[in-house]
């Protein structure tokens, strides 16, 4: 890479057309060989961002990305020349093809997401499944990952993990999942919306309650806040939060002793299989996932049945 001592803001205009800028200095960026790079950029810090991503950015045909608004701000703050084309989970149908007619005539291709890895809860697994199926290069650029982020200042297990994304936005199924989730001998990791959190974290509560957990909140930017407590005592002070911004909560693996669901939890699992569906489907998936005897679900279950049935 060429470096010239220029100002960000007033390239020199014989420099090559492919460049960007860092401190000050002008950078020119080869031309990226033909493929689909998958480029991490920031989650809210601009200064996340690598030198390869820069590099890529601006020597790539077409920037693929969800909303061009938030991109160009990333583009124009490192003073990269870039065609910048939607790619999201609304049009992904339509751009695909576009996409792979694109590499198929040799272009260099990056897909970014808003903020990110990108596919880590955002689209692009059926582009990526149709590149490498139609034999074109597909190249990660790793970088900024609010999941790993999180996990690594939540001073909890970090050996193994499950991410979870987003939990149903719907009580009834968000108990139900919550209820599976607690069976998973690991540390978990999911996102939710400020609109939610507080509900999330009082049904997370009534499963997980004892467990150690952190709320981290507008992770890298100017208002980053890390909240280390069991999940009773985040439930308890859920009212008080603030909600503005983006939330990562990691919550530790179950105790060794803690095996069986608590009848409580059970009871909601009941109720909601039982809502959809028959009493020998709610027992078997309650039987999957709550560890306690089939007996002791069925009797219970037919308890449920019939109450709801005098309801």
């Amino acid at each position: 890479m060429r470096t010239k001592n220029v100002p960000a803001s007033s390239p020199d205009p014989d420099s090559p057309a492919r460049t960007f800028a860092v401190a000050g200095h002008l950078i020119s960026a080869p031309k990226a060989a033909p493929g689909l790079y998958l480029v991490a950029t920031p989650i809210g810090n601009l200064g996340d961002i690598t030198l390869r991503a820069l590099e890529t950015l601006a020597g790539v045909d077409i920037v693929a990305c969800e909303d061009t608004r938030i991109t160009r701000r990333l583009i124009e703050r490192f003073s990269i020349t870039a065609t910048l084309k939607q790619y999201h989970e609304h049009n992904a149908e339509q751009a695909r093809p576009k996409i792979l007619e694109a590499l198929a005539r040799g272009s260099s291709i990056a897909l970014v997401s808003d903020a990110g890895t990108p596919l880590i809860s955002d689209p692009g697994f059926k582009l990526v499944r149709e590149v490498s199926a139609a034999g074109f290069p597909v190249i990660a650029l790793p970088g900024p990952s609010s999941v790993l982020a999180a996990l690594s200042v939540a001073a909890l297990p970090t050996d193994r993990f499950f991410f979870e994304g987003f939990l149903p936005s719907k009580q009834n199924a968000r108990r139900t999942r919550i209820a599976e989730l607690a069976r998973i001998d690991a540390t978990l990791v999911m996102f939710e919306s400020g609109a939610r959190v507080q509900d999330c974290l009082h049904d997370l509560a009534s499963v997980m309650g004892e467990r150690d957990a952190a709320i981290c909140r507008e992770m890298t930017k100017l208002h980053e806040e890390v909240r280390r407590a069991p999940v009773s005592e985040l439930a308890a002070i859920a009212d008080t939060l603030e909600t503005r911004g983006e939330f990562v909560l990691v919550i530790a693996p179950p105790a060794a002793d803690a095996g069986l669901m608590s009848e409580n939890a059970l009871d909601d699992l009941l109720r909601t299989a039982l809502a959809r569906g028959s009493v020998k489907d709610a027992v078997a998936h309650a039987v999957e996932v709550s560890g306690r005897p089939r007996r002791e679900i069925y009797a219970r279950a037919l308890e449920l049945s019939k109450d709801g049935d005098d309801g």
